[in-house]
Formats: structure tokens, C-alpha cells, sequence
């Protein structure tokens, strides 16, 4: 139950090179030893050697991924933990969990929340830090938004939307804007300075469940609900247009859980990852929306995928996913 995954060592005939051509890089699935007693819900990279998981046994457990082994864990949430974040360069993790709480964890000290945030009436489903680091933004299903001074822990702004059942949010690099996705379709434009939203796009046809920011702040990706092959698309949007659609992703058989930007490789496409129900990891041409080859095969003979996260890094790219259970 609950163990981390990349993807099962398989050559696969379906993308052998023809005789006398260049071969083609050969993917590949590892599978970790478990990292939880139970099924994981979220993963995120906090260096190029340690990630991070959360999980329906309360904990937050940091990997280390290439040697395959945790590195630390901490118990402090009294429910699942729903989301993860934490802020580049810092060694501080924020675990957002379905008892209503954020929690900020040092991965420098021990194992007890350095500072809590309490005030969400039901689960918080987004979390994300501020550029600067100063500050924390929430979301939850209790249809609110709210903003916190990390060093106090204090409830700076709050704003509650109704029917806005809040799935993600992000903070778009280097400005004062905050996207969000919610229940009721829609995506929402935040500016963290008025705490007001400054732009609302198109309700999509199903539920948006994720939502991530291009580094260049060009671009935003959604993800969406779906079932039998309806919906469960990402979307590729244009920030600079508000509403403006670029792109669909379309593959994924169940819901979309999670797609995000691939970060930018030499001699590499603009690439989009997605995570699915399906219990496949999926990566995308950002400009096509054809699937890059390499990595079209499905990760079999596992369940629902709920979140994926790539890094990459001189010489080697990775996709990573979390199972449900194995």
C-alpha cells in the first residue's frame, strides 16, 4: 500500500528503432519500497535527491528517492493529509490536511510543527507559499480563501465564494497573483495585494481538480474530472488572455488528478505531465498535445494515480506518480 513508483523496467517492441536508426531512449517504471502504511495522496520534490509524500495515515514522509529509502517522518495531523508544498531553498515543508489544519515542518529539526494554521471550518485542499516566503495561502471546501504570515501564523485575509469548493490553488512565479481550481468549474485569479479575484475563466464541462503555473508565467495548466474517457483532459491556457484556451491534452480514461509543466531541457519540446485514475503517468508536447513517445505506455497493474511531479535535472529527466495502493 502506498509506495512510491515511477515506472516498471520494460523495453517496449512498440517503440524499438528500425535497423540502423538511432535507438530510442528506453523507459522505464522503479518501484520503491514502501514509503507509508497506507495510500498515498500527494508527492512533491524538495531537492534533487529528496521528495515528499503525504498520506491517509496522517504522516509526511520525506524520500529519498535514489537510494529508495525515508529519510524522516512526521506525525502531527489528526486525518489524511490532502496537499503538500514547500518553499525552494528552504528546508521548511507545509502539509495541508483533511482535519481543517495546515501544518509547517522543518526538515532540520524534529519530528513537531514548527507553526500551525488553524481556521478552515472544513478540508483544506490547496496550499501554497508566497515567492518572497512570507506568506501562506489556503484553500479549502469551506468555499473560502485565506492568506497567513507564515513567522506568526496569523489569518491575515479571508474570502469565502459561494459554491467556490476549493481543489487547488498556486501562486503564479514572481507576482502577486494566486490561481485556484474549484468544484464548481470554474478557475479563479486571485490578487494577494486586494485579496479579491481579478479574473474568472470559462466553467470547463467537469470539475477542475489541479491547476499549475508555467515558469515564465505565460501559461497555466488545468486538470479535470471525468470518467470513460469524458473529460479527464488537461487544459493548456494562456494567462496573459484570461479565458483564452491553447491546448486540450486528451488520453486519460478517469479523472485527470494532476498535471503540471515539465521543466525546460535543451533539445527537449516544451513537455506537460498528467497523472490519472487510469493508473497511468502520461507526458505531452506543451505545442502539439501529442504524447512524447518515450513515455506513452501505461504504468500497469496499479491504481489510481493521484499526483505526479517531474524533475529535471543535467543528464536526466524523471516522472514520478503515487498509487492509491499496489
Amino acid at each position: 500500500m502506498g509506495k512510491l513508483q515511477s515506472k516498471f523496467r520494460r523495453r517496449s517492441d512498440l517503440y524499438k528503432a528500425k535497423e540502423g536508426a538511432e535507438p530510442a531512449p528506453v523507459h522505464q517504471v522503479v518501484q520503491y519500497e514502501p514509503a507509508h502504511t497506507d495510500a498515498i495522496n500527494c508527492v512533491i520534490s524538495l531537492t534533487s535527491d529528496l521528495c515528499v509524500s503525504g498520506g491517509h495515515d496522517q504522516a509526511v514522509v520525506v524520500y529519498e528517492w535514489r537510494a529508495g529509502k525515508r529519510c524522516k517522518s512526521f506525525q502531527g495531523h489528526s486525518r489524511e493529509i490532502t496537499k503538500l508544498c514547500c518553499f525552494k531553498g528552504s528546508s521548511l515543508i507545509f502539509s495541508a490536511s483533511r482535519d481543517k489544519t495546515v501544518l509547517m515542518w522543518d526538515l532540520g529539526r524534529d519530528t513537531e510543527p514548527v507553526q500551525e494554521f488553524c481556521g478552515h471550518e472544513l478540508v483544506v485542499n490547496g496550499v501554497v507559499v508566497s515567492p518572497d516566503g512570507s506568506k501562506l495561502c489556503t484553500g479549502s471546501r469551506d468555499n473560502s480563501m485565506r492568506l497567513w504570515d507564515i513567522e506568526s501564523g496569523e489569518c491575515l485575509q479571508k474570502h469565502t465564494i459561494s459554491r467556490n469548493l476549493v481543489t487547488h490553488v498556486c501562486w503564479v512565479p514572481g507576482s502577486t497573483s494566486i490561481v485556484q481550481t474549484s468544484e464548481d468549474k470554474t478557475i479563479r485569479v486571485w490578487d494577494s495585494r486586494t485579496w479579491q479575484v481579478t479574473n474568472t475563466f470559462p466553467a470547463k464541462q467537469y470539475i477542475q481538480t489541479h491547476c499549475d503555473v508555467s515558469s515564465n508565467c505565460y501559461h497555466l495548466l488545468s486538470s479535470s474530472n471525468g470518467f470513460g474517457g469524458q473529460g479527464c483532459e488537461a487544459t493548456l491556457w494562456d494567462l496573459r488572455q484570461p479565458g483564452c484556451k491553447v491546448a486540450e491534452y486528451r488520453g486519460h480514461l478517469q479523472t485527470t488528478a494532476c498535471s503540471v509543466f515539465v521543466p525546460p531541457r535543451p533539445g527537449y519540446p516544451a513537455l506537460v505531465a498528467s497523472s490519472s485514475y487510469d493508473s497511468s503517468v502520461k507526458i505531452w508536447d506543451q505545442n502539439t498535445a501529442g504524447q512524447f513517445p518515450v513515455y506513452r505506455r501505461q504504468v500497469r497493474k496499479l491504481s489510481k494515480m493521484f499526483s505526479v511531479f517531474v524533475h529535471v535535472n543535467a543528464g536526466w529527466f524523471g516522472a514520478f506518480g503515487v498509487s492509491g495502493s499496489v
